[in-house]
């Protein structure tokens, strides 16, 4: 029996009492899964027929062919054999294996092997569970920084937030992509330390969301490189569009030989399905990060969200497939419509920043202007309810970027070209 209240740990771990969820800001919902909601008001002015174009979405599988049928039927046939109990907070053992010596081939000189490996339900989840290692196997402190570009993905601004940390956004030139430069990283550093906050991690993406911006693998690795030796706790590699180019997929054997054994511990790496794959519904992807962040991911996964294995199961026979024949049904079509839309954009005269991955981002501020508003969130309104096209407006990740918009192609290349034609039209009814 027992015969008084007893807390679940000993006094000397019990969580001090912090009130500081009562001054965060609120937290909006992402606007990302509204957007296309603006169409149906076109549609209702011009008939339910009308054609209207949706270049604002990050999902191949909803605006291309998605996971191929044989994939998907070879993993509910891996499925069938593993049943339906519940399965490893870390993933599958062959799912961890598939990773391992199907997909990265890592080399066993790193040192990184299975153990590095840990299966997440989608990037959020991945991401989340990232930020909480970062808090705990760094300087096990919550309120410090956590660095991102100066335009990030709208949901890095919200994330780490709502998990402990405050998002830094680094200086940068517009010129240049907004891309990290050595000495703004010293100076958002700076800046955390003058409020007394270290730098809990760094968030690196390539290519990058929302700009398309795509950096050399060596240049990565510098950049991370000057991140940890500014006692940035740990850096995140979100690759999730890496192989959604017309070059080859970034190769993880190389960062990981560029840093001693003691900074790889320190490096995470974020990748899956969602973009190559257009498996956004199958919620597949997977952290590598040094075997003491798993553990600690793991311990915590156990009581929290476990990867269903059908997601990975779809992960195993894509890799087993060969990754490059898998995710051609994505990789092939958006290519296409990259070629065909940076010649558009630079025939009319845009300015615009274009990598690899699935963006263009283009500055629109002289038709902003013209139409008499502020920023972009407005004209993308009038866009998609007035013109039925489409796009996310820069606002929405940033201010600095309230001029600009991010145009998705991916698309098949021809309705790629329908939805910029009717973008440049739109734009130039206000000349």
């Amino acid at each position: 029996m027992a015969d008084q209240p007893m807390y679940a740990v000993a006094d000397s771990h019990l969580i001090p009492v912090l009130d500081y969820p009562h001054h965060l800001t609120p937290i909006p919902t992402s606007k990302m899964f509204v957007i296309r909601q603006a169409l149906q008001t076109y549609r209702d002015k011009h008939g339910a027929d009308a054609v209207v174009y949706d270049a604002s979405q990050g999902d191949g599988g909803k605006s291309l062919d998605g996971v191929p049928g044989d994939i998907l039927e070879r993993a509910y046939q891996l499925q069938r054999e593993v049943g339906t109990g519940y399965d490893t907070p870390a993933g599958h053992p062959r799912f961890r294996e598939a990773v391992v010596e199907d997909y990265w081939h890592l080399d066993s000189a790193s040192g990184w092997g299975t153990a590095n490996v840990l299966a997440a339900q989608g990037g959020r989840d991945a991401l989340m569970k990232a930020y909480s290692a970062m808090i705990y196997c760094g300087y096990e402190r919550v309120g410090d920084a956590l660095i991102t570009s100066a335009v990030p993905w709208i949901s890095y601004n919200w994330g780490p937030y709502a998990g402990g940390l405050n998002v830094l956004r680094a200086a940068g030139d517009p010129a240049k992509a907004w891309a990290y430069e050595e000495a703004a990283l010293e100076e958002t550093v700076a800046l955390a330390s003058k409020s007394d906050r270290k730098v809990a991690g760094l968030i690196l993406t390539s290519p990058d969301n929302p700009t398309g911006r795509t950096l050399p693998l060596e240049r990565q690795i510098a950049l991370a490189q000057k991140a940890l030796s500014l006692d940035v706790g740990f850096v995140l590699f979100d690759w999730i569009y890496h192989w959604v180019t017309e070059g080859e997929p970034h190769d993880v054997n190389q960062v990981l030989q560029a840093f001693t054994p003691q900074d790889r511990e320190r490096l995470m790496f974020l990748d899956g399905l969602t973009k190559s794959l257009g498996g956004s519904n199958i919620r597949n992807v997977h952290l590598l990060a040094a075997e003491r962040v798993v553990k600690f991911i793991t311990s915590h996964a156990s009581h929290g969200v476990i990867p269903s294995f059908y997601s990975q199961a779809v992960a195993i026979a894509a890799y087993e497939m060969g990754y490059a024949r898998a995710s051609e049904v994505i990789v092939g079509p958006t290519n296409a419509s990259r070629r065909l839309l940076r010649a558009f954009l630079e025939e009319k005269g845009y300015e615009f920043i274009m990598g690899d991955g699935y963006y263009a981002f283009i500055n629109i501020q002289k038709w902003i202007r013209a139409a008499g508003y502020e920023d972009s969130q407005a004209m993308g309104q009038t866009l998609a309810e007035d013109f039925g096209v489409a796009i996310v407006p820069g606002m929405f990740f940033a201010p600095v970027a309230k001029d600009w918009i991010r145009f998705s192609y991916a698309l098949p290349p021809e309705r790629t070209m329908a939805a910029i034609s009717r973008l440049d039209e739109a734009l130039r009814s206000f000349e």
